[in-house]
């Protein structure tokens, strides 16, 4: 198995056990999930060195990536762009407003970055077929890189999974499995399908280390985008947390690595009908309780018991962030807002990341003069019908 020189093995979150690179999911020892660990001491990586890069994909950072780039499964996610929104700003009240626009990932999602580096992973491994749960969008991802790597992939997604998302999973030759209900319902189905299948590979969020450990590129993207300057504000729409918890290990690496000074705030936002996180971050607990009916528009955030909850929970706090949760209505509005104020498209999901961040100026979080970056986590199209029918809903 190819790994990188920095590359230590996984070490337990639960219990603390180091196990090597060997290993493909949880712990042995306890079942705890498993994170990717690196001698940083072995990392020799500047400004300057990362500079003279081209900014052309998430494995131009290998060093600190379990697998360089030339054994990687990867169609050039990452590298997308990080949009000045000074409208934006006016509206919040602060200095300066930025969306990282994930959208224009490959299949249109944040999700490309944790599958090109799980797969990869599951190639390595000599994996035949990989399988998860999804809302929709991990399932079209990791869709697209099992066929690139010659992989047969299972995916679950539930009934309520956008046309967009099953449709694709098939064109990109997987297997999708509809289940009707909500998540829960899928994530049953899929579990039933790995105690019959005991060679697939599961890519469940968190099973793997390393679908998280590929989200924490788009955070050494965007400080290199502002010129090595930490924004003050991040704010991530939060279902499983694969996201924040990659942005909260990327900063702390790059501020134990001496690329940056500061950690940036980060703020988990989540719809008003599912947010587990928010309540538990609201009554100063450790970990979440599962939401017991959720309901919300917003299906990539429709999770009630994240598997990471804990985690995402630490990451908020050590960063003196925190957890902010809105409406559907106001996220749908946020979302039509912002694509007639700035051109961008936001998938109703990554919305709620958008009217997070105005509820928190509403709430005085800010002072005015912070930079505040929003994460659309996919491409609005992949939604264009919840989009289109709130405008009709409004008489438009």
């Amino acid at each position: 198995m190819e790994t990188t020189d920095a590359f230590a093995g996984l070490e337990c979150v639960d219990c603390g056990a180091t196990v090597g690179a060997t290993e493909s999911h949880r712990c042995p020892d306890c079942g705890g999930s498993l994170d990717p660990t690196y001698e940083y001491d072995a990392i020799d990586l500047d400004r300057e060195t990362l500079g003279s890069r081209p900014l052309d994909s998430q494995w131009r950072y290998d060093e600190l990536l379990p697998f360089a780039r030339e054994s990687a499964v990867t169609t050039n996610e990452g590298a997308t762009p990080l949009v000045d929104c000074p409208d934006l700003a006016d509206e919040l009240g602060v200095e300066r407003v930025l969306i990282k626009d994930e959208g224009r990932n490959p299949t249109g999602t944040s999700k490309d970055r944790g599958a090109s580096v799980a797969v990869t992973a599951a190639a390595h491994h000599g994996a035949t077929d990989v399988a998860l749960p999804s809302t929709g969008n991990g399932g079209q991802a990791v869709a697209a890189y099992a066929g690139r790597a010659g992989l047969e992939s299972h995916a679950y997604l539930p009934s309520r999974s956008g046309f967009t998302n099953k449709a694709m999973v098939n064109v990109h030759g997987g297997d999708m499995n509809v289940v009707g209900g909500r998540f829960g319902d899928a994530v049953g189905a899929f579990e039933e399908g790995l105690e019959e299948h005991d060679d697939w590979y599961s890519l469940r969020s968190f099973d793997t280390p390393y679908r998280h450990e590929g989200a924490k590129t788009l955070f050494y993207e965007l400080v290199e985008q502002l010129e090595w300057t930490v924004p003050d504000a991040i704010c991530y729409p939060t279902g499983t947390g694969t996201g924040l918890v990659g942005l909260g290990k990327a900063a702390t690496e790059y501020r134990d690595l001496g690329l940056i000074d500061d950690l940036p705030a980060l703020y988990a936002a989540q719809a008003s009908g599912c947010a587990p996180i928010v309540e538990a971050f609201d009554d100063g607990r450790d970990d979440h309780d599962p939401v017991e009916h959720p309901d919300t528009i917003c299906g990539e955030l429709e999770i009630p018991d994240p598997a990471a909850g804990g985690r995402v929970l630490e990451a908020i706090r050590e960063t003196d962030g925190g957890a902010v949760a809105t409406e559907d209505p106001d996220i749908l509005e946020a979302a039509v807002q912002v694509a007639q104020t700035t051109g961008l498209e936001l998938i109703p999901s990554a919305a709620a990341a958008a009217s997070g961040a105005w509820e928190l100026a509403e709430r005085g979080t800010f002072d005015g003069d912070e930079t505040v970056v929003v994460v659309n986590t996919g491409s609005g199209n992949k939604e264009a019908d919840v989009l289109r029918s709130h405008l009709m809903s409004q008489g438009v």
